[in-house]
């Protein structure tokens, strides 16, 4: 009942607050904006396969908006602040690590900023701390054409894993 409810909100609510909501999914204006032309969506499938096309559609400018949104992986001030609960939810078992393994992310973080111009992203949905510097070290060695394809399909999965937390929550 919940998905249903929040389809009907999304493709009835006016452009400026459904863009709003929108952003808080995947912070590029491209894609938002896509989604925005793509309604309405008549089921859970549909918007989420809209989401996956717009997000096809993108290319590295939009990504780059969506990734500069995050925050990074490992940011000891964004776990302290706690500023939204999808911060503490997406960065997996960061906020448990070991101080040694936030440290070692914040310092990989920084040499893959360094190397790419823009954060490390990644899906980090049920990871531990150790897997997410595991992967972010995994990926440095990368060329910079291939790490943004590889951080733009992981932007494309949070994007996914959010719609779908907000579709299982909303309560008007």
């Amino acid at each position: 009942m919940a998905a249903e409810s929040a389809l009907n909100w999304l493709n009835q609510e006016c452009e400026p607050v459904a863009l709003k909501r929108l952003l808080g999914f995947c912070h590029s204006r491209v894609w938002a904006q896509k989604m925005l032309a793509a309604r309405p969506f008549d089921n859970v499938a549909m918007l989420l396969t809209a989401a996956d096309r717009c997000w096809q559609e993108c290319g590295r400018e939009d990504y780059l908006e969506a990734f500069a949104a995050h925050p990074r992986i490992g940011d000891r001030q964004a776990l302290a602040q706690k500023l939204a609960s999808q911060v503490d939810r997406e960065q997996g078992q960061v906020s448990t690590a070991p101080a040694a393994i936030l440290d070692a992310l914040a310092a990989a973080n920084d040499r893959y900023y360094q190397r790419f111009g823009f954060i490390f992203i990644v899906c980090a949905s049920g990871k531990s701390a150790q897997a997410m510097l595991d992967l972010l070290h995994q990926r440095l060695p990368n060329p910079p054409e291939q790490e943004i394809t590889l951080a733009a399909e992981e932007q494309r999965r949070i994007t996914a894993l959010r719609l779908q937390r907000w579709l299982e929550e909303f309560d008007g």
